[in-house]
C-alpha cells in the first residue's frame, strides 16, 4: 500500500464516519440549509481538490462568511436576534413579516429577491443570490 493511498483511505474512512454522525443526531440543528448540486444531490463534505463548496466561492472572505451564516443560521437576523433577546420584535423592516427569517428573506422578501431563480436550493444559484444581494445576511444590515 502506497503513502498516498492510505491517506486517501483513512480520510475517505473519517469523512464516512463524520456523515453518519453529522446525519444521524441533532448536531446539524434543524435550521441547517442542505444545498444541492448540478445533479440534485445533497453537497457533502469532500477534502479533493479545495472540496465541492470552496472552489464556488473563489478567494472572497465576504462571500465565504455570507455563506456561512446563511447555511448554519447565524446571521444577524430577526430570527437569529430572538434567540437573546426574545422580549424583542424582530420584523421584517421591508415588510409587515412579524419576524425576519432566513426562509423570509430566501424566498418571500421583496428587499431582497431581485433576482433569483426556481433552484433556490441549488448551491450555484444560492451563490448568485449572495453575490447579487451584498448585503444579505452581513452585520451592516443590522438593527444594533
Amino acid at each position: 500500500m502506497s503513502w498516498d493511498f492510505s491517506i486517501k483511505s483513512r480520510s475517505n474512512d473519517i469523512l464516512k464516519v463524520w456523515k453518519m454522525m453529522f446525519q444521524a443526531s441533532d448536531l446539524k440543528g434543524n435550521q441547517f440549509l442542505d444545498l444541492l448540486n448540478d445533479d440534485n444531490n445533497i453537497i457533502e463534505p469532500s477534502y479533493v481538490k479545495g472540496g465541492l463548496w470552496l472552489k464556488t466561492f473563489g478567494h472572497f472572505n465576504s462571500l465565504y462568511a455570507h455563506v456561512t451564516r446563511a447555511i448554519m443560521n447565524y446571521a444577524p437576523i430577526g430570527e437569529y436576534r430572538l434567540r437573546f433577546f426574545p422580549r424583542e420584535k424582530f420584523k421584517c423592516p421591508y415588510s409587515l413579516y412579524p419576524i425576519e427569517s432566513k426562509h423570509h428573506i430566501l424566498h418571500e422578501c421583496g428587499r431582497f429577491n431581485g433576482y433569483w431563480n426556481s433552484r433556490r436550493d441549488s448551491l450555484g444559484y444560492f451563490v448568485m443570490f449572495l453575490e447579487t444581494n451584498s448585503s444579505v445576511f452581513t452585520f451592516s444590515d443590522s438593527l444594533v
